[in-house]
């Protein structure tokens, strides 16, 4: 009786329809929750099973099995800009627009364009939808009642939309509309991580195809000596298969420790490339080291660009020769004076010893100017046929000073004949060179010839200099051998040119214009230089420059 009673107060106050009210509105709002959650669920599997190498097509076919399960949807595309163009790039189900760019009267233009999302819907209401545009929007030939289009943001600029659509009217609300902009937000990620995976993709693939692409060697070599990476392009410097990262000095010269010398080291200490020239079982190469910098400025590599010289060595080589032959045809004739008068005194003075001399003759003094004019005339023809032999391009240690004496015994007469005074000025306590001295007596008598061809034309005193001396050039300490002339010098818009193969100021029967560059060639070999100072109508100096090592 008094549950009755009780029952019937609570109906009269509404007791019992606020309980039910409050279950109802916590059972929707679990029903909330729960959509939420799985919406989540659904983003979270999406991002995972999107990869950034997937195209376009691929993403949208993922989202669109994942989609339904979240938001009512048949339809999902997306357009994307390209070129001051919005382009349909991907869709399902596939349409006619598909590749065609979107008309501008379009929707999805004003979404666009003002970045902002919108829900279109064929018969709209105000507040939840934008109104089409004049003409037919290409949306209505898509079979759709509701769309949700929503911008794809990349760090504040729109790089395309999202298009969501369900063939029923009011499909979506801002809830759905929320949860699509979260989608596409994500979509955003995934489709410019995938761009950017693609561009650098294609630098590295293109930066591994120059890399193989080069003919020559190139290494990549740490300060550990261990060869991090090269183009395979080394098998003809070595028949052995390398092991993985192996130590350069095992891999290029084989050896089991380290060059004493190493070019590493100093392109380590000074941080700055270097060239050397290097010979390895008959093979001569031009390598050249490069340090590679990290973002804090240390060295942490070397590559290391190895080229086969080794033929064209050989043709300079035949060059070089080919001015020796010139050199040799103008010191013939003086050869043939230089020799004359000693051996007419080596023939009298024998033919008077026969005559008139007898062992205890006073006139035996004679016997020695026939020695030292037969020593005389053995040096020249020595050194004669010692400069015109092929010689080996193997560097040795070199006195400059020799060098010097050798080439004057060879031209001498042919300056002396041009009544041409010859000074020389040799600093006696020059230190050796590493150097080829038959390439040194090249580059002295094509100097000295110049000189001479060079004081043809001047009516009073002619004067030749040749010296030797140290001095400091570019940071390091160098043999100077000095040309100086007092001829007619040089035309400071030519003397640029000097050194460029066939140029010459001579005529063409007393010159190839080979001479001066043939030179140069040699010096460079040596890791030297030639240098020239020259004033028109006042005269020239060559400096042979070679370093010291």
């Amino acid at each position: 009786m008094f549950g009755d009673k009780l029952n019937i107060i609570q109906n009269l106050t509404g007791v019992n329809s606020s309980k039910l009210n409050y279950y109802l509105e916590v059972q929707r709002s679990n029903e909330q929750i729960k959509i939420q959650i799985n919406r989540l669920e659904i983003i979270h599997q999406l991002i995972k099973d999107i990869n950034i190498d997937m195209s376009f097509s691929d993403i949208v076919e993922r989202v669109y099995n994942k989609l339904p399960q979240a938001v009512p949807c048949c339809f999902l595309g997306l357009a994307m800009a390209k070129a001051n163009q919005l382009v349909m790039t991907a869709a399902i189900p596939g349409n006619s627009n598909l590749g065609q760019p979107v008309p501008r009267t379009s929707v999805l233009w004003q979404a666009y364009a003002k970045c902002q999302r919108l829900l279109y819907n064929l018969n709209y209401r105000e507040e939840l939808v934008c109104k089409l545009n004049e003409g037919r929007d290409p949306l209505e030939n898509w079979g759709l009642r509701s769309v949700a289009i929503v911008p794809l943001m990349v760090r504040n600029e729109v790089i395309g939309l999202l298009i969501v659509g369900y063939d029923q009217e009011f499909a979506y609300d801002n809830s759905e509309l929320t949860f699509i902009q979260q989608l596409a937000d994500q979509l955003a990620i995934c489709i410019e991580n995938a761009r950017l995976y693609k561009e650098v993709s294609k630098g590295k693939q293109e930066w591994e195809e120059t890399f193989k692409a080069v003919p020559d060697p190139i290494f990549l070599i740490d300060k550990n000596f261990s060869v991090l990476r090269h183009n395979q392009r080394h098998i003809s410097l070595t028949t052995e298969k390398p092991k993985e990262n192996p130590k350069c000095y095992e891999l290029l010269w084989k050896r089991s420790i380290p060059c004493e010398y190493c070019t590493l080291d100093e392109v380590h200490m000074t941080g700055k490339a270097v060239y050397r020239q290097i010979q390895n079982d008959g093979v001569i190469l031009d390598a050249f080291y490069y340090p590679m910098v990290d973002p804090n400025g240390e060295i942490y590599a070397v590559i290391l660009h190895v080229k086969d010289v080794t033929e064209k060595v050989k043709m300079e080589a035949q060059l070089v020769n080919s001015a020796k032959l010139v050199a040799i045809g103008e010191m013939a004739a003086g050869v043939a004076h230089e020799l004359n008068s000693p051996m007419t005194v080596m023939i009298g003075t024998a033919q008077m010893m026969q005559r008139d001399m007898g062992k205890d003759d006073l006139r035996f003094e004679w016997l020695d100017d026939i020695i030292g004019c037969g020593m005389r005339c053995k040096k020249i023809i020595q050194n004669l046929l010692s400069f015109s032999r092929q010689g080996q391009f193997s560097l040795t240690e070199t006195n400059v000073n020799e060098q010097v004496d050798k080439v004057l015994s060879l031209i001498h007469y042919q300056i002396n004949r041009n009544n041409i005074a010859i000074n020389k000025d040799l600093d006696q306590d020059i230190p050796v060179i590493m150097a080829n001295g038959h390439q040194l007596q090249q580059v002295l008598i094509n100097l000295l010839l110049n000189a001479r061809d060079a004081l043809e034309e001047n009516l009073g005193e002619k004067r030749i200099t040749i010296s030797t001396s140290v001095a400091q050039h570019q940071g390091e300490k160098c043999v100077i051998i000095s040309v100086d002339d007092n001829g007619q010098g040089i035309d400071q818009e030519n003397i640029n040119k000097i050194f460029n193969p066939f140029y010459t100021s001579k005529e063409a029967s007393k010159g190839t214009g080979l001479g001066l560059s043939v030179s140069l060639g040699i010096a460079q070999s040596h890791g030297g230089t030639i240098h020239c100072d020259s004033q028109l109508g006042i005269g020239s100096t060559f400096k042979f420059i070679l370093p010291i090592k």
